[in-house]
């Protein structure tokens, strides 16, 4: 498959409570033949909004590559309701589909969005959905909209409406936990701190995030509930506590501590506090992370000399070796449909970011940054966020995992690392 390289700014801007967030998305490459989707301007008939629910949608759908929107200066009509679609007028700009929303106030004082998405080569109506929400929620039914409109044209379910946390660090004296919307915008300020946080991530009903914070003069390992903060330390040992990973049923974390002399992974049963060891070995096992079906962990060992990523059965302690080709892979995590490893790979002594079929051992290179590291991957399984130097900062970066998407997400403020994207919740 051939792809086009283009660059396309569009400059995003969201509240944090500190100040301003300043993510600007970069993408770098497209699909070469991206479909052509008119988002009419949304007809509303209210005061100035502080958000543009269309342009929105237009660069949700810009962002993931498979779109090419027209641009509101090339569009013949502005039509509020279907009896106003002519199917010709679109034909003639070369638009595939076609979107039209309605925004109406609720007595509450919130948002009723009704759209329609229209298939302009069929002349039909193929979705028609109302979404609403409070006096705040106008990115979110903006984001609804985008979801659906990619899950009917692409059949697979889109991840627009999705969140991700990252740490933002400036230099060695503060650190912050950040969540934000998936395209960077409304940052809010999660954790701060003097000493280094690492390793979030996200448990699977996307209501705690766990991770590493040295606030006590070593590393422990923290869970904190996202709506009210309430925060809660899980680990106390001497040495290494660290990589956490929740289990899909949210009920256990996998971890690593080397309280027993050499680090090796554990689980750990939230709710009783209960550890359980995994791995014995004398080389370092490292960054574990669950498979679907949450009977095996994979993990990363230099048992056979470097580093490699390694399956274990937990029920029956059963250790296979998954990765073979480079010298280097490691910090692997599992594709939504268990079917693909993403990990860091290291080719010609450069780390980029990789996926290998986990059935064929098949490796594809994802990524053609640099020093690229620490990839979560989406909800839906078509793109993956992952952390990566450019112009000398630390920024967030993405790709489709056929490799034919990619943008960037440089911040103005600190080095950004440490992405992890959220489920559906």
């Amino acid at each position: 498959m051939r792809v086009s390289k283009v660059v396309i700014l569009l400059t995003l801007t969201a509240l944090s409570c500190l100040a301003r967030a300043e993510l600007t998305i970069e993408i770098t490459q497209g699909m070469d033949n991206p479909t052509p989707v008119a988002v009419v301007p949304m007809a509303w008939s209210g005061p100035a909004l502080g958000e543009n629910v269309s342009e929105i949608v237009e660069a949700d759908l810009r962002r993931s590559g498979q779109f090419r929107p027209i641009p509101k200066t090339d569009m013949l009509s502005f039509p509020r309701t279907e009896a106003d679609v002519f199917y010709r007028d679109w034909r003639i700009l070369g638009s595939e589909y076609l979107v039209l929303s309605r925004l109406s106030q609720t007595p509450a004082g919130g948002y009723s969005l009704d759209y329609e998405l229209f298939d302009v080569l069929s002349q039909k109506k193929v979705l028609q959905r109302n979404v609403s929400g409070g006096p705040e929620s106008l990115r979110d039914l903006a984001h609804a909209v985008s979801d659906a409109v990619y899950e009917a044209v692409t059949g697979i379910r889109g991840a627009f409406s999705t969140k991700m946390i990252y740490v933002e660090a400036f230099g060695n004296t503060k650190f912050r936990l950040m969540l934000s919307d998936a395209d960077g915008a409304r940052e809010k300020l999660l954790l701060e701190s003097k000493q280094p946080i690492m390793s979030p991530v996200w448990s699977p009903d996307g209501k705690q995030v766990a991770y590493v914070s040295f606030e006590t003069g070593r590393p422990a390992i923290f869970r904190q509930v996202i709506a009210t903060g309430e925060r809660q330390q899980l680990t106390n040992f001497k040495g290494l506590n660290g990589a956490p990973a929740w289990s899909p049923d949210g009920k256990k974390l996998a971890l690593v501590l080397s309280k027993d002399g050499n680090p090796e992974v554990y689980t750990l049963d939230i709710a009783s506090g209960q550890f359980t060891r995994v791995t014995k070995h004398f080389s370092i096992d490292t960054e574990p992370s669950w498979m679907k079906d949450g009977k095996s962990l994979t993990f990363t060992s230099d048992r056979g000399g470097k580093p490699q990523i390694y399956q274990v059965t937990l029920a029956s302690g059963r250790i296979e070796r998954l990765t073979f080709e480079g010298d280097y892979n490691a910090r692997a995590r599992v594709s939504p449909d268990g079917k693909t490893l993403v990990m860091v790979h290291r080719q010609n002594g450069v780390f980029h970011i990789a996926t290998q079929d986990i059935t064929s051992g098949d490796i594809r290179i994802l990524t053609e940054t640099h020093l690229d590291e620490s990839p979560s991957i989406a909800p839906n399984g078509a793109m993956l966020m992952y952390a990566t130097k450019y112009q000398g900062k630390g920024i967030l970066a993405a790709v489709s995992l056929d490799a034919g998407v990619k943008f960037r997400l440089p911040s103005k403020e600190g080095d950004v690392r440490e992405p992890s994207w959220s489920p559906y919740y």
